[in-house]
């Protein structure tokens, strides 16, 4: 059975593409544009994985780590954030204080995420 992984992103061209880059290595992917959306998927789906960005309208990731963690606290979680208003790191650094496995600034090489993914759930082959 495929290991499925739900990736909220308020670009839509940068959601696409971890969305493409995932399938590829054999991932169901599921999309949200929001923390909102992101839930209610994560609730339906039971995913190994969800991978959220932190500067978002509606329900932010830092908002969205804080709600799945206290729904389920072994949810695994990998936040990105390219800073926004805000430095980067400090989005990085507090989403990982409240409950994000792994941290990735944007931009990042595929090669970053799929090792963080690979790191937290495993690969498809295993």
């Amino acid at each position: 059975m495929n290991k499925k992984i739900v990736v909220i992103d308020d670009d839509a061209q940068f959601r696409m593409m971890m969305v493409e880059m995932l399938e590829r290595k054999g991932y169901e992917v599921y999309a949200a544009a929001d923390g909102e959306e992101g839930i209610q998927l994560w609730e339906s789906l039971s995913p190994d994985l969800v991978i959220t960005d932190i500067i978002m309208p509606n329900k932010e990731g830092i908002e969205t780590i804080l709600e799945l963690k206290r729904k389920n606290k072994a949810v695994k979680i990998i936040a990105i954030s390219g800073g926004g208003r805000t430095n980067a790191q400090d989005n990085l650094r507090s989403a990982k204080l409240l409950g994000a496995s792994l941290t990735l600034a944007k931009p990042f090489e595929s090669a970053e995420l799929m090792a963080a993914v690979v790191k937290l759930i495993g690969s498809e082959t295993t």
